[in-house]
């Protein structure tokens, strides 16, 4: 089976979203740790549903045929509000299935869009499974949130917008869970810019499978387990991780650091995943070349406020 997403497929899901998703703004802070290189953040979060998952949802949805029965999908949050949010424009029906143990921030905002949201025991596993077997006796169109081939291409707009916006841009922070977004990234730069995988050390799929020379089940939890919290690295992800230069881990107290380091000197209010990419330069886990214009992907905003207030 070929995994590979191309730059021509990129392109083309760019053309099919362009009227449904935002090309994101970059914000210049400079040598804003003192360290000796340059920082911009990529404003994903800015997307309509608080993520950069409104892309691959839309690329999805745009670049296939839907049946009457409709889309499934499971996801910890943020791809479950990125369909509910694309089917609500589309004119789709649409079942999500959210695990427990994501947050109610993001539960409440999949119903607001028309949803049928089905909460499952447990993790994104959990609820992937019970999705599956509503597939199966529905007859519904499946929406996996990260290893569909329209899907990484979604996200690799995000790249490819990066690479005409920054200039001399010199790596990508990336976070990762079950890797769509850096398999449609990493996808797109190649080995033009240096693409840098941030996961956390409880939520570590693409690391893991780094070691191990092979996809590999991990167990999931901490503070970023709903937006990160995938057992298994994608296949799309693997097959992309040949241009991904470095992958690192930060641990929850860095993230959460991050958090509140990005609220109070940036006054950006983002979840535990998007603070990962920033937790890897503040830590050191990252740590770029003299003068290097690092660019952090914040990647979503769909958080409780008062936890980093």
């Amino acid at each position: 089976m070929d995994f590979e997403v191309t730059r021509s497929h990129i392109e083309s899901a760019s053309e099919r979203i362009a009227s449904f998703t935002r090309r994101t703004p970059v914000v210049y802070l400079g040598d804003i740790f003192g360290a000796g290189y340059r920082v911009s953040f990529k404003l994903d979060h800015l997307q309509p549903t608080g993520s950069f998952k409104a892309r691959g949802a839309f690329s999805l949805l745009t670049g296939s045929d839907i049946p009457d029965a409709g889309v499934a999908a499971a996801s910890g949050g943020n791809f479950a509000i990125a369909i509910a949010y694309a089917c609500s424009k589309l004119g789709h029906p649409a079942t999500v299935f959210v695990p427990e143990s994501s947050p109610s921030e993001k539960i409440d905002r999949v119903g607001e869009y028309g949803a049928e949201v089905r909460v499952i025991p447990g993790y994104y596993h959990e609820a992937l499974a019970a999705c599956d077997q509503w597939i199966v006796e529905s007859g519904a169109f499946r929406a996996h949130a990260y290893d569909q081939p329209e899907v990484v291409a979604g996200q690799g707009t995000a790249g490819l917008e990066i690479h005409s916006q920054v200039v001399d841009v010199g790596s990508v922070l990336v976070a990762v869970g079950g890797g769509g977004l850096i398999g449609g990234v990493a996808s797109w730069m190649r080995d033009d810019v240096k693409v840098v995988a941030t996961e956390p050390e409880r939520c570590a799929s693409f690391h893991a499978a780094l070691k191990a020379g092979a996809p590999t089940r991990v167990d999931v939890g901490g503070v970023a387990a709903s937006s990160l919290g995938a057992e298994m690295i994608g296949d799309y992800a693997w097959y992309a991780s040949q241009w991904v230069h470095e992958s690192v881990l930060v641990n929850d107290p860095q993230i959460v650091e991050a958090q509140r380091w990005i609220w109070a000197n940036v006054k950006l209010a983002v979840e535990p995943a998007a603070a990962t990419t920033v937790a890897a330069l503040m830590s050191g886990a990252y740590v770029p070349e003299p003068d290097e214009h690092v660019v952090a992907l914040i990647s979503g905003a769909n958080v409780n406020l008062g936890s980093i207030a």
